[in-house]
């Protein structure tokens, strides 16, 4: 793994992020993600400046993820290294509208 990768699979292992269980090299479909929530359907990928050069093989990726029921989260290597607050804090936003969104599916 990267010093990115490990840094943030220190965050996250064990349940330790708001109590969410995250795998990491998940295969899911014909891809494996970086990390993966998968009671919360949320892939969290990590990305270093190859990824810049070329987006289509990404953009091809996340959109199959999401037509299957994930929602994909995307950083940069340089963001989960300079700013670990700020990654955490995307991720317990997307929970957080997951979890909204839940209930407002169970009000109508």
């Amino acid at each position: 793994m990267t010093d990115a990768e490990l840094k943030i699979w220190s965050m996250l292992r064990r349940g330790q992020f708001d109590g969410h269980h995250f795998h990491k090299q998940v295969p899911i479909g014909p891809y494996v993600a970086d990390f993966a929530c998968l009671k919360k359907r949320l892939v969290v990928e990590i990305d270093g400046g190859q990824h810049a050069v070329n987006t289509e093989p990404d953009k091809t990726r996340t959109e199959w993820l999401e037509a299957h029921g994930y929602r994909v989260l995307r950083f940069w290597n340089n963001e989960i290294l300079t700013n670990p607050d700020g990654v955490l804090a995307r991720l317990h936003h997307a929970f957080t509208e997951m979890s909204d969104d839940h209930a407002e599916a169970h009000r109508h």
